[in-house]
């Protein structure tokens, strides 16, 4: 079954569909059978792979509200591996929708959960918002992934997210973990840049990756070309650092699995 991760932080331009893009496109470059979840209204991680947010007419909001069976509108890319569940402007009247809706917070893991066995990773990019769209997106997910910016302002957000996270968790979603916090825009020459980062390692011990995403020309530009940045210039600091994170990733997901069966084979243990 597929690893169902969600991108998410309720502060805009913290790099966060940059990551959800740059993640998918590297995982799928190590042929990893990706999907890319678009769950921001504003389609950025559409266009992010080269499509019309406007002129498809499957989509997360057709599956969403009318047959619910999210492979209709699961699309191939021109990307080998990654395949993408596009956004258009229609999903502005998802929240409103959903409010009413049995069930709401759980529509989009009934879809998801069928699209489970056809991927390796599903990568679920969410609006910079603690909606009703992002709380579907964390109650069908397993792990939850954090960019932030290094910035003053970006710091003192986290603690909104973490609340929610943690509401989730114990009311909805008791499988959710944090898988970690990825530093985005990242001037090692800085000093707010170290005193954020010292922070963050503080406040969650364990859980920052190593490797950090720079400012980078080549992120910058890539979007506008409909390209994730490997695919625009592999060789920038960009495509890079994003290469270096996806192997961080694979590896602290291997890890997490790794002591998800120590403690399940600890509780048999101690039940004999």
């Amino acid at each position: 079954m597929a690893e169902v991760i969600v991108v998410a932080n309720q502060k805009g331009g913290v790099g966060k569909t940059t990551t959800a893009v740059n993640l998918a496109a590297c995982l799928a470059v190590m042929e990893k059978k990706t999907l890319l979840v678009d769950c921001d209204p504003q389609g950025n991680a559409t266009s992010g792979v080269g499509w019309d947010k406007e002129t498809q007419q499957k989509n997360l909001y057709t599956v969403f509200f009318s047959s619910k069976d999210f492979h209709q509108g699961v699309h191939s890319t021109d990307f080998p591996y990654l395949s993408l569940l596009p956004a258009t402007s229609d999903l502005v009247g998802a929240e409103l929708e959903l409010v009413d809706a049995d069930g709401r917070e759980f529509l989009m893991r009934a879809g998801i959960q069928k699209l489970q066995d056809a991927f390796d990773f599903i990568i679920i990019d969410c609006p910079p918002s603690l909606g009703l769209l992002t709380v579907n997106a964390l109650c069908a997910a397993r792990h939850l992934l954090i960019p932030m910016q290094c910035e003053f302002y970006a710091l003192e957000g986290m603690a909104q997210l973490m609340r929610t996270f943690a509401r989730v968790r114990q009311k909805l979603n008791m499988e959710l973990a944090l898988l970690g916090v990825v530093l985005t825009m990242h001037d090692a020459r800085s000093n707010l840049t170290k005193d954020v980062e010292r922070e963050v390692n503080t406040h969650f011990p364990g859980k920052v990756f190593t490797t950090t995403i720079p400012r980078n020309v080549r992120l910058s530009e890539a979007p506008s070309h409909g390209l994730p940045v490997i695919n625009y210039d592999i060789k920038s600091k960009g495509s890079q650092a994003y290469l270096r994170f996806a192997e961080e990733f694979l590896e602290r997901l291997d890890a997490e699995r790794r002591g998800s069966v120590k403690r399940e084979q600890g509780k048999i243990t101690a039940s004999r």
